[in-house]
C-alpha cells in the first residue's frame, strides 16, 4: 500500500509523510508528533531549517493548524535545527 502524501507547509512540495514530520498545536505550543498519534489538526515540514524559516516567515504554521495569534515554535525549533548550544 503507498504511503500517503503530504504537502510541506515551508517549501509546499509534496512528499510521503514518512519524509515530513508531523507537528500540532497544544496550548499555544507546536508540538511535534513524529508518532502521528496525537489528537488535533496537523501540519507536515521537512526537517530542513530553510523550509522552517520559510514557514515562520509566511505565517504558514497558524494557517495550517488553524490557530489564532502567535505560536511557540520552540520545541520544533529544536527538533529541526538541534539543541541550542548555550
Amino acid at each position: 500500500m503507498p504511503s500517503p502524501v503530504r504537502t510541506c507547509v515551508g517549501c509546499r512540495t509534496r512528499e510521503p509523510a514518512e519524509l515530513l514530520v508531523r507537528m500540532v498545536a497544544r496550548d499555544g505550543l507546536v508540538v511535534p508528533d513524529p508518532g502521528r498519534r496525537l489528537p488535533g489538526r496537523g501540519a507536515h515540514l521537512h526537517r530542513d531549517p530553510a523550509c522552517l524559516a520559510l514557514a515562520e516567515r509566511r505565517h504558514a504554521l497558524s494557517r495550517a493548524l488553524r490557530v489564532p495569534g502567535p505560536l511557540d515554535l520552540s520545541a520544533l525549533r529544536e527538533l529541526v535545527l538541534g539543541p541550542v548550544a548555550r
